[in-house]
């Protein structure tokens, strides 16, 4: 709900769609128009996390495609972001299960190159978790530290080590942190299995309803290597034909056996390091 003294900073094609005179509470839904919204109000923005749509690419994909359809999972869409709101849910959620944490008495504290954190700092908000989130200082990192701290998470930087700022220095740092401070929790997203279980559990099976089973070729890019292994397997379970593909940018190509590890521009996937 915004005031209706809020309009006037709205863009142009907004305040021409929903004029002053027309509504005067701006986004704020008439009770007749809010009747008719389907589904039911969330109790938080963690719930909205998961059920996002698939699209069919016509115009990226040319007609010299062999595919009879090429879809994108648009993960975008949950609330934080990207797909690694899924883990994050999944990992604090089952900690809290098997009585690893609560919010009283637990700070949680977690590396990641962003997304991780963001969807982290999200679910945080919502249990009311303390959250130390260690990212390395790059660039590219500036709008995920901000998103973070918006959500209320400590954003610790790491400055550049030997070989210049990696992965390595940032769970180095992680450790310290940890070793120090018996109350500090981590969801090491790199070894905890309900990564990959949370794309088990909602991934797989919503690619799986969407695509009314017909699903030949899945395609993801690999960071800590969650989505791909978790989707893939049911998948698998469900087609033992489904051919699974992991694609890494072409600086890093770890996984594929390649050595060394080189920089590259591309946020969030190809970490260099070997994945359990």
């Amino acid at each position: 709900f915004f005031p209706a003294n809020t309009m006037r900073i709205l863009p142009p094609t907004l305040s021409r769609r929903y004029p002053r005179r027309q509504s005067p509470h701006a986004f704020a839904l008439s009770r007749r128009r809010m009747a008719s919204v389907p589904g039911k109000v969330m109790g938080n923005i963690a719930e909205a996390i998961g059920k996002t749509p698939l699209v069919q690419l016509n115009r990226i994909v040319g007609p010299e495609m062999k595919a009879a359809r090429v879809l994108a999972k648009l993960e975008f869409q949950n609330p934080g972001g990207s797909v690694k709101d899924r883990i994050a849910l999944a990992m604090i959620e089952e900690a809290e299960k098997k009585g690893l944490i609560h919010p009283d008495k637990t700070t949680i504290v977690e590396a990641t190159s962003g997304n991780t954190g963001i969807g982290l700092a999200m679910v945080c908000a919502v249990k009311g978790y303390s959250l130390i989130l260690i990212m390395p200082h790059l660039p590219p990192m500036i709008e995920r530290v901000i998103t973070c701290r918006k959500f209320g998470a400590d954003v610790h930087l790491t400055a550049a080590g030997e070989g210049g700022v990696t992965l390595e220095n940032v769970l180095e740092y992680q450790k310290q942190l940890m070793d120090a401070n018996p109350d500090y929790w981590s969801p090491a997203q790199f070894e905890n299995f309900d990564n990959p279980q949370a794309h088990i559990d909602t991934t797989g099976p919503e690619l799986w309803e969407q695509t009314g089973g017909q699903i030949d070729y899945f395609i993801a890019g690999a960071g800590t290597g969650g989505t791909i292994t978790g989707t893939s397997q049911y998948l698998h379970s469900k087609n033992p034909d489904c051919v699974n593909i992991l694609l890494e940018p072409d600086e890093s190509r770890v996984l594929a056996g390649k050595e060394p590890y080189e920089k590259h521009s591309i946020v969030g996937i190809g970490a260099g390091l070997p994945l359990p």
